[in-house]
């Protein structure tokens, strides 16, 4: 199988996601995301301020979809990152270190770090311009409320955070972001193709093509690839997901069709708010906060780059697409039904609005664990532990669900996959490796303490 797909690896430009991009975008995005607030005049850490205000700004008013939004989370947390860092000198910078003096406010820097990647400068574009009207006044705001203590500590956090701004804004630049799309595959057994009912194109197959955050480049995170077509493996995997993904399965409970819907929500606006929880919970400063906030969306963003670049080496069709053509796949171990839906389906109710659909781009690896396969390890990496609780709500499924540790949301992630009937389970599993190659190399290459 892998052969197959080498041969057939092309690279072209004949793609435009962007003519669907608004279109699509809604399917992606968890409605719960709208219930998200500003931050309170008590500020306790300005690094989970300012990441909620971005997560506002990225994912509910500019609603980009998952893999778009971790390129903009980690451009606003590694310059918020630097910023912090500059003044605290505990670790390796990740761009840039301007000068500083310890008592230079890092609520002002943080502030002004994430504020400009956001809006940008006068001679330097940022991720979001036209927000400016809105975010400008929240900035102002803060920042007045911040105190200025020592005198010009407040003025000099600003400089800084805006040098680290800055820096990042013009590492960024020309990185691939919205850049040519790869080229399809001709129409095969196994080649992914648009799936019912929409037929929707990829919102930002472009993404595979950026420029890496940490690794040196995206195919250093290669996967294996999907099972051939006429294995053992793959008759596993078919079988597997066509029972338990089934729309109308009767082997599915209903503890896992919740789980399901739940980790359908936009994923990293998810776990960005399990950071929030975590650095308050865990009693985080702002130097740790700023750390933590900065590896996980590094990492998650480099899983994303290396997921999409994998996802169209491979191009590989979605279960839906699988299961009606299996006539098609020479395994005697498959039976074909052309009627059959996956639970992720129109017709399944949810908490709120837009509709479950299969996404509308290849199956393999998984994109949810890439990602989350990124942070969770960052986060055993991070805490030096795996054993901390979590619960989380999802406006998706409207339920709480709760691990007592971080592996146990992988483990979960990985199945809900299979059990919403819009993966495979080695698309899964393999996801969750190459986010893991992700958070490894971070470990040994960055963040690391100044002695």
């Amino acid at each position: 199988m892998k052969a197959n797909y080498e041969t057939q690896k092309k690279k072209g430009t004949t793609m435009n996601p962007l003519t669907q991009f608004k279109k699509i975008l809604t399917l992606l995005i968890a409605p719960a995301l709208v219930a998200i607030v500003l931050p309170t005049v008590s500020r306790a850490d300005a690094v989970t301020d300012w990441n909620l205000i971005a997560s506002n700004a990225i994912v509910v008013t500019a609603l980009q979809p998952p893999p778009v939004s971790a390129l903009s989370f980690a451009m606003v947390q590694g310059a918020v990152y630097d910023a912090v860092n500059a003044i605290d000198r505990g670790h390796q910078p990740y761009l840039a270190q301007p000068p500083s003096n310890p008592t230079d406010s890092k609520e002002a820097a943080t502030a002004a770090a994430a504020y400009r990647v956001l809006v940008g400068f006068d001679d330097l574009l940022g991720l979001f311009p036209s927000q400016q009207p809105t975010l400008q006044p929240q900035y102002d705001a803060y920042i007045a409320g911040l105190p200025d203590n020592p005198p010009g500590s407040r003025n000099a956090g600003v400089a800084i955070g805006e040098a680290t701004a800055r820096a990042m804004l013009t590492n960024r630049q020309n990185d691939g972001r919205f850049g040519p799309s790869p080229t399809p595959y001709p129409v095969a057994p196994g080649i992914w193709r648009p799936t019912p009912p929409n037929y929707a194109s990829d919102p930002a197959p472009w993404v595979g093509n950026v420029r890496p955050f940490l690794v040196p480049s995206a195919e250093m995170l290669r996967t294996d690839g999907p099972n051939a077509l006429t294995s053992a493996a793959y008759a596993e995997d078919f079988n597997e997901v066509k029972e338990l993904g089934s729309l109308y399965s009767t082997t599915r409970t209903a503890d896992q069709t919740d789980a399901a819907i739940f980790w359908q929500g936009h994923a990293h606006a998810l776990f960005n708010g399990i950071f929030r929880t975590l650095a308050a919970s865990q009693g985080l400063d702002i130097v740790d906060s700023a750390r933590l906030f900065a590896m996980e969306n590094l990492a998650a963003a480099d899983a994303a780059i290396g997921c999409w670049n994998d996802k169209y080496y491979w191009q590989f069709w979605r279960p839906i697409t699988a299961i009606r053509e299996a006539d098609t796949d020479g395994n005697p171990a498959t039976e074909p039904d052309p009627t059959w839906l996956p639970l992720f389906d129109p017709s399944t109710p949810v908490c709120a609005l837009p509709s479950l659909v299969t996404p509308p781009f290849p199956d393999h690896p998984s994109g949810h664990a890439c990602a989350t396969g990124a942070f969770v390890h960052t986060l055993q990496n991070f805490f030096g532990t795996d054993k901390i609780a979590v619960s989380v709500f999802s406006g998706k499924s409207c339920t709480t669900r709760s691990f007592e540790r971080f592996s146990d949301m992988l483990s979960e992630v990985i199945d809900a996959r299979v059990w919403a009937g819009i993966h495979f389970r080695t698309a899964d599993v393999q996801g969750s490796v190459l986010g893991k190659k992700v958070a490894q190399y971070l470990k040994k290459h960055y963040f690391q303490p100044v002695h």
